[in-house]
């Protein structure tokens, strides 16, 4: 997620030092992605880049920059002088803020709360050092505009804007995220799901029809009281992914039905029972519903194995089983990518 950002706008605009610490390289295991984030104060760490050894000694190392303004890019191996058993090699740059607000950081501030998707250019180098903030038609940024970071971030906006190094040249999307989901439903399932959900780099929109039923509404999470919620499909990006799981049969049947009409969901889950699903399925059927339309319900939802009913245990299976589907398709992204720009690359 992008909270990093809002957070390191409000300690530089305090005047608080601060050191933005990002996975920028992996070769072998890790344990975080390359982009993971945290930053560190002379009080306090924000975010993760994983635990153990590696965001102890990170830590150790930024506090020490609180008082430099040198960009710094370093190596931890993870091993057993490291005590992690992951076994790569994580690289780390460390960005010290540390006096007062930088151009760029106050330029993505204001892009990402108007929503703009960008891309953080960085050249790693301690002879000609770059931060650039490349939008799809304006640079923002200290110094001489390069003509080949803006060229290569553009085309990463463009076609698969995923983080990504090469060699030197550090990319970095902040876009609005792209798992849209529409949870049906705020029952105590429905509420169990959208908190877990809620916590993922995702935009959620509730759906409801019984009058004052939320209660509290995560920040990234739109609540929407309606008579007819099956109206609401409509609203809903093409690959999105569908919750149904109200308090009345007739209307998950009705919104799953309007669901698998639309023939563009990347996942459409109905709570209940395989009893409940061939109800569903005959209904369809007798309304002459395509069967291919029909095999894409997943009912009942959430990975295999997980047999528990409790809300909680819902939610977390549900969770999975839509990441999964999600980290699948995003594997084609990455599988597609050009040979000399890479996102596990060091």
């Amino acid at each position: 997620m992008n909270e990093w950002i809002d957070e390191l706008t409000d300690l530089a605009a305090a005047g608080e030092p601060a050191v933005l610490v990002t996975v920028a390289g992996i070769r072998g295991s890790a344990p975080r992605e390359i982009g993971a984030k945290m930053i560190v104060t002379a009080t306090q760490t924000i975010g993760t880049i994983g635990g153990g050894q590696l965001e102890y000694q990170s830590t150790r190392v930024a506090v020490g920059m609180l008082n430099d303004e040198r960009t710094t890019l370093r190596s931890f191996p993870l091993g057993s002088s490291m005590g992690q058993c992951c076994g790569g090699v994580v690289e780390i740059l460390f960005e010290p803020i540390v006096d007062g607000m930088p151009g760029w950081l106050r330029d993505l501030a204001a892009l990402h709360g108007q929503r703009e998707p960008a891309i953080i250019a960085t050249r790693i180098s301690t002879t000609a050092p770059a931060k650039l903030i490349v939008t799809a038609s304006a640079v923002f940024g200290a110094g001489e505009v390069d003509s080949e970071l803006v060229s290569k971030a553009r085309k990463l906006l463009a076609d698969k804007p995923v983080t990504c190094r090469d060699v030197q040249e550090f990319y970095e999307p902040v876009v609005v995220p792209d798992l849209n989901i529409a949870v049906f439903g705020a029952g105590h399932v429905g509420t169990a799901v959208v908190g877990v959900l809620s916590k993922l780099d995702s935009n959620i929109r509730w759906i409801d029809s019984r009058r004052d039923v939320f209660r509290q509404v995560p920040a990234n999470v739109r609540a929407v009281e309606t008579a007819d919620p099956a109206l609401e499909v409509a609203a809903m990006p093409a690959q999105s992914f569908y919750l149904v799981m109200t308090h009345s049969h007739a209307i998950d049947f009705d919104v799953c039905d309007r669901i698998l009409r639309r023939g563009d969901a990347a996942y459409c889950g109905l709570i209940g029972s395989l009893s409940k699903r061939r109800r569903f399925e005959k209904r369809y059927r007798q309304q002459g519903m395509a069967q291919s339309m029909i095999d894409s319900l997943i009912c009942p939802i959430g990975v295999d194995g997980i047999s528990g009913k409790k809300p909680a245990e819902i939610a977390v299976a549900t969770a999975a089983e839509i990441l999964k589907i999600r980290d699948r398709a995003a594997a084609h992204v990455v599988a597609d990518l050009p040979d000399n720009v890479h996102p596990l690359r060091g």
